[in-house]
């Protein structure tokens, strides 16, 4: 039988990492064969190493980098790993991936003013990604909801990134209108699109305890895993 692929996903400073690592480790104690994906593979491939450059602002702020050229790198390093995923799907396991296409197209999407100009920004990166790349499409995503606001302050407390170097925050996460743009987008996404489900993170203006979030995490894959 065919692996599955669950992405979880959301802005900066949405618990995206913590809750990968608590889902696979669920999976696993429950008996599935699961493993991880973190995109982008800081590091270890040639389009990771041009997305920290782009992150790191050498190309300019995110706003000034066409959505177009960005996503290009994004999807390039999803490629370089496309052979890894499909071994693990045809070998049966549930991958949990840590960001994925959806991010691509929020992240990316977001930067777009208009929905005339998104409109036409999707079905280019669905072709991208999916045709072109032929990178295997995700059998759910998970979008964490944290408003903009609390994340912008939750983006403070993470611990130094190597891919950063010296800075704290990458071009990204030091804009607000980036995460709140891109926020939307996820919602909108969300929206539109089959296959989402959306877990409200916060509660009266807090982050909920991971293992709360956890529980929605594992809750709303049980129609995936059977």
């Amino acid at each position: 039988m065919r692996g599955k692929l669950i992405v979880i996903t959301g802005i900066d400073g949405s618990g995206k990492t913590v809750q990968t690592k608590l889902l696979c480790e669920h999976l696993l104690k429950e008996g599935y064969s699961a493993v991880v994906t973190d995109f982008p593979q800081y590091g270890k491939t040639f389009f990771a190493d041009m997305v920290t450059r782009y992150l790191t602002g050498e190309f300019g702020s995110a706003n000034m980098v066409s959505p177009y050229l960005a996503a290009l790198l994004y999807a390039g390093d999803r490629w370089e790993c496309k052979e890894q995923i499909e071994t693990w799907l045809n070998e049966g396991k549930i991958i949990v991936s840590n960001r994925y296409v959806c991010d691509n197209k929020a992240h990316q999407g977001g930067k777009l003013s208009s929905s005339q100009e998104r409109e036409k920004f999707f079905p280019w990166l669905d072709t991208l990604e999916h045709h072109i790349f032929r990178i295997p499409r995700s059998d759910l995503n998970i979008l964490l909801y944290v408003p903009a606001d609390i994340a912008y302050k939750l983006i403070e407390k993470k611990e130094q990134r190597a891919y950063l170097g010296a800075e704290k925050k990458d071009i990204h996460e030091k804009d607000i209108n980036h995460l709140k743009n891109s926020q939307q987008t996820f919602l909108d996404i969300a929206m539109k699109e089959k296959g989402w489900v959306v877990i409200n993170c916060t509660q009266n203006n807090a982050l909920l305890p991971e293992q709360v979030i956890a529980s929605k995490v594992w809750e709303a894959i049980q129609n995936i895993i059977g």
